[in-house]
């Protein structure tokens, strides 16, 4: 793991220790960890809603589907 050395104003570090805290963090490097990671998710899911409303649409999505999909998931499976 590589360390990461950051400069924080006071009032933001007491911020940062108090929600790690508060969240039940070890420590407020876990706590930035995780803000880290929901923010690549959240780029993530920007970037796939961004390809879908850039793309082409598709077959539209009705009752008929809806059912064809149910009964693939209740078929029995081939050994």
């Amino acid at each position: 793991m590589s360390t990461l050395n950051i400069c924080l104003p006071e009032a933001l570090k007491r911020f940062v220790d108090d929600q790690a805290r508060q969240r039940g963090y070890s420590t407020s490097s876990e706590y930035l960890c995780e803000l880290i990671r929901k923010d690549q998710d959240r780029q993530q899911l920007r970037g796939l809603l961004l390809a879908g409303a850039e793309s082409t649409p598709g077959a539209p999505v009705d009752a008929q589907y809806f059912q064809s999909l149910r009964a693939s998931l209740t078929a029995p499976r081939q050994p």
